[in-house]
């Protein structure tokens, strides 16, 4: 869905945010739509035109039966990663900080043990965007409204201490409000500027549902602008991935390290090798003056190690000897 233009000069800001009380525990195969109608009261009451609702990925997770025994939590994480972006000990353990499948990065690939029954863990929906685009789908045709929904999930962040939710997974709602091309209050254009109004409406709505509180579904209104036509063709949530091209923090510090080391050793072996393949008596390998006896033999200066390349859980300390060797 194309991103919309916020309201212009003058129109009336106002944002409300409330639960939707009384969703109880979700298990495989519920009918995720009927039972948040229920929660919005006799005729959906407590829903209007162009509201957004910001749905907890766990019970999305646990409508499609997305939940596995956590005899060994770890292979779950495993099976869900793609790419290994870093890896530390801590005391509790180790922390994975992966892609996942939905090509989502963050810990523990979005494996969750929290609020779930002993010995089972959840999965992420397998299409979020998928997911999302059913379940509205399913609300506006209960409701005649015009309705948007966001899947939402908690990720920590680069730089910052906390976690806050984001949006993973969207359908008739725009996740991008891109002001690129227009001015700011003084006249000046704006050249990149793409405000991220998906994951600013889940951090909001996370303002509410808590953790702990039992309330897994918020509704958000004053956004209508932003409410449009479900599209089958839209990425949805997937739009707010940035590609691999563009990412200017694929690996973590330690990471990086470890690889540049490792092409460091091979380009020095390397150039050990083709010195080493100079025929002695060749004119090129005997310096002018000296004779073969006195050639010295190349030497390769290697940086020294950093701490945290090799600190225990780091990539480098657990790939074996090859250092910049990934493995999940």
């Amino acid at each position: 869905m194309p991103a919309s233009q916020s309201p212009g000069p003058g129109a009336e800001s106002r944002l409300e945010v409330f639960v939707l009380p009384g969703i109880g525990e979700i298990r495989a195969g519920d009918d995720l739509a009927a039972i948040i109608l229920a929660a919005a009261g006799p005729g959906a009451a407590l829903l209007a035109d162009g509201d957004i609702l910001a749905v907890t990925s766990k019970i999305v997770s646990k409508a499609e039966g997305r939940q596995v025994a956590a005899t060994d939590r770890e292979q779950a994480i495993t099976d869900e990663t793609v790419r290994v972006v870093a890896t530390r000990a801590h005391p509790g353990g180790i922390t994975r900080i992966v892609e996942n499948r939905q090509g989502l990065v963050m810990a523990a690939a979005g494996v969750d043990a929290s609020n779930v029954e002993h010995g089972i863990v959840l999965l992420l929906p397998a299409d979020p965007d998928a997911s999302a685009r059913a379940l509205c789908s399913a609300l506006r045709t209960a409701t005649g409204l015009n309705l948007g929904v966001l899947i939402t999930d908690t990720v920590g962040r680069p730089w910052r201490d906390g976690q806050t939710d984001i949006a993973i997974g969207a359908a008739g709602v725009a996740v991008l409000d891109d002001l690129r091309g227009s001015a700011d209050a003084h006249g000046r254009r704006l050249d990149v500027t793409v405000a991220a109004v998906a994951d600013e409406i889940a951090g909001a709505a996370d303002l509410i549902k808590g953790k702990t509180s039992g309330n897994p579904v918020a509704v958000l209104r004053g956004l209508g602008q932003l409410v449009g036509a479900i599209d089958a063709e839209d990425r949805g949530a997937r739009r707010l991935l940035r590609d691999s091209a563009n990412d200017m923090f694929r690996v973590g510090s330690a990471e990086a390290y470890a690889e540049g080391y490792a092409a460091g050793l091979a380009a020095a072996g390397s150039a050990a090798d083709a010195a080493a393949e100079v025929p002695e008596n060749s004119p090129s390998a005997l310096p002018s003056g000296h004779d073969a006896a006195s050639r010295e033999t190349p030497s390769v200066e290697v940086p020294h190690s950093d701490p945290a390349a090799t600190a225990p859980g780091s990539l480098a300390a657990t790939r074996g000897s090859t250092p910049g060797t990934a493995s999940a």
